[in-house]
């Protein structure tokens, strides 16, 4: 197992934006096309979050607009060009937690264009956090918008699951994406989108729509997004920990954070976690090997990939 890698980002309580585009271990390299489209597409994920920082919006509202754009971008594993089922199918996962505990969830949807905006309507306009596989009655009375299930598969896609399907090489079963946002009111923010892991079985969900596991936001401690292996992700409640390390043992932000990938990997797992805690410097970590990554401060925006 790659040990940890962290970076950090931002100062104070100025208003920060994180983002990451998954992690993993990557087979083979990124081509020159695929690097330079992948920095482009990071670029334009943080500047849709940062803007709305930047005009004094909410941290909840810049963590959104960035992971819409996020999957909407095909170099990453949500929303278009998101990874496939066995049945070579997509189904999308989102979540969302503001740091005030509100949150809401969607597993399993199928024709949600952006999945994230399907949580928020969940957050915002239901009494419940989770739902699996909303009715398209249920996302018409909601207002979000959906998109034929082709709308999400592309051709790489269908080339890696093929690919997959005749070699399986469970280290490259990654993808998710996530934002985490501290706005200039000091709230803080995180949402998590993914496809799932390429051939997973239909049905299979993993960490990113559960709140606690793949994402998590508190005003007082962190908000913190996830990417990784699922299950071990789900079953270390990896967000949630983190939040529970600054508050009960009053670990600082990148301390909390290795000490739950180091948990992860203790049971044979792998990932990144990205996080900006209430005051100081937000991060991001991962013992992966690889991780799409950028954050946008006051003096300027950093991608890597």
């Amino acid at each position: 197992m790659p040990e940890t890698v962290l970076r950090s980002f931002g100062q104070g309580t100025e208003p920060l934006l994180i983002v990451h585009g998954g992690a993993g271990h990557r087979s083979t390299p990124l081509t020159e096309d695929g690097t330079a489209s992948a920095h482009a597409a990071l670029e334009r994920v943080l500047a849709a979050g940062h803007a709305v920082l930047a005009e004094g919006g909410s941290a909840v509202d810049a963590v959104i607009a960035a992971v819409r754009e996020l999957e909407d971008a095909p170099d990453f594993n949500a929303g278009h060009g998101a990874a496939l089922t066995s049945s070579g199918t997509a189904e999308l996962d989102a979540s969302v937690m503001t740091g005030d505990g509100a949150s809401g969830a969607v597993a399993g949807v199928r024709t949600v264009r952006n999945p994230v905006t399907a949580a928020r309507a969940v957050m915002d306009q239901s009494e419940h956090v989770l739902f699996g596989a909303p009715t398209e009655a249920q996302l018409a009375e909601w207002g979000v918008e959906t998109v034929d299930p082709d709308h999400f598969i592309t051709e790489k896609r269908r080339r890696e699951l093929a690919a997959f399907q005749n070699r399986p090489d469970p280290m490259d079963q990654h993808g998710t994406v996530g934002a985490v946002a501290r706005d200039s009111s000091g709230h803080v923010a995180a949402a998590t989108s993914t496809g799932g892991i390429v051939n997973q079985q239909p049905g299979r969900i993993g960490d990113t729509p559960l709140v606690g596991a793949g994402t998590f936001a508190d005003d007082a401690t962190v908000a913190v997004s996830c990417t990784g292996t699922g299950e071990v992700f789900i079953t270390e409640v990896a967000a949630h920990s983190v939040h529970a390390r600054v508050e009960l043992s009053g670990a600082g932000a990148d301390e909390a954070t290795v000490q739950v990938l180091d948990r992860i990997a203790a049971r044979n797992g792998m990932g990144g976690i990205i996080v900006i805690p209430a005051e100081g410097a937000g991060l991001a970590a991962y013992n992966s090997g690889d991780m799409f990554y950028g954050a946008a401060t006051a003096a300027g925006s950093h991608t890597h990939v």
